[in-house]
């Protein structure tokens, strides 16, 4: 049986970050032939290793829509993971510039994925576009109600139109587009920038790097359900594939931790003696975050497969071998 994948030509845009260095990896086991936009020679590429031989590097800025248009030519799939966004206190300081850099991006991606006339394009949404109260576990069904979570609002707000317009291409110009959205992502290769970096890579390089005691915001009771990096991969690979059918699917693990269970485990596996400290005086953020996946399971047959624990093992591990060499 011939490999979905395998053959096409794929534009990932994001390719050479976290997320998408893995799913670049993923998409060249199963013969795809992948293009990755950077934005200049001095962009970070070190994170497609072993395949950075095997894809083409073409230089792009995203925002610059005829460079855009001319990289998404010929292509059968477009695949959009470009992103800027960051932790709490990065979020709730950028609202404006997060929601105009990501929205403007998409647009250009999807209106050159729409000129090259693709096969599939895949939207990248995120668990951001739910409201502060909504239902747990939480169907797709509520990512329109009310206003995103306030401290992810303008991320929230981008990933919201991301997803209309995803819907509106597929109705107005017959575009083949799956809706993928994800739940908090971690693993090997993530953001471990202090400025920008989500709650996992934040703890983890705090712990590792000797902070005593450990100040964590809020007070420890909201709860998340975090997604190992290669099974978010997954899930977009088998969305596209599976189900570009306009219709947004939620991809996510079936675990649910608190802040508070989180630190602690962060601590115990680094086998670091580090006091933890809460500051309630600082946002403790949306109280729980847990996707209903049984959409996910009907339509695609997903499930994650990596646990928290040994998601967090890989992670730590990977951050203590790596630390000297990243660019921040």
């Amino acid at each position: 049986m011939v490999d979905f994948y395998d053959g096409k030509k794929v534009l990932v845009t994001g390719g050479a970050g976290f997320i998408g260095s893995h799913l670049v990896e993923m998409l060249v086991k199963r013969g795809a032939r992948v293009s990755v936009p950077v934005r200049s020679e001095k962009s970070y590429v070190e994170f497609l290793g072993d395949v950075k031989n095997d894809v083409e590097i073409v230089y792009a800025d995203l925002l610059d829509a005829q460079r855009t248009k001319e990289i998404a030519a010929g292509k059968d799939i477009v695949m959009n993971l470009a992103a800027n966004v960051g932790g709490i206190e990065y979020n709730i300081k950028h609202p404006g510039s997060i929601f105009r850099d990501n929205l403007q991006i998409f647009m250009n991606v999807i209106e050159a994925a729409r000129h090259a006339e693709v096969e599939r394009f895949l939207v990248t949404s995120s668990a951001c576009v739910y409201p502060r109260h909504c239902e747990i576990p939480t169907p797709e069904a509520e990512g329109f109600r009310d206003r995103p979570e306030p401290t992810n609002e303008g991320y929230g707000w981008a990933k919201r139109m991301e997803e209309f317009l995803g819907d509106a291409y597929h109705r107005e110009y017959g575009m083949k587009v799956g809706i993928a959205r994800p739940y908090n992502c971690y693993g090997p290769r993530d953001n471990f920038n202090p400025e920008s970096s989500h709650v996992i890579p934040a703890l983890i390089k705090r712990v590792i790097d000797g902070e005593n005691p450990l100040q964590v915001w809020g007070d420890g009771s909201a709860s998340r359900s975090f997604l190992y990096v290669t099974d978010f991969a997954r899930g977009l690979i088998e969305v596209c594939e599976k189900y570009a059918e306009s219709d947004v699917v939620n991809i996510g693990a079936d675990e649910e931790t608190t802040i508070k269970d989180l630190v602690e485990k962060i601590v115990e596996l680094s086998g670091v003696d580090t006091a933890i400290e809460f500051d309630i005086s600082k946002p403790t953020g949306q109280p729980r975050r847990h996707c209903d996946i049984t959409k996910a399971a009907e339509k695609l047959d997903y499930k994650a497969q990596m646990s928290l624990e040994d998601g967090l093992r890989n992670t730590i591990e990977w951050y203590k071998e790596h630390k000297n060499s990243l660019p921040y």
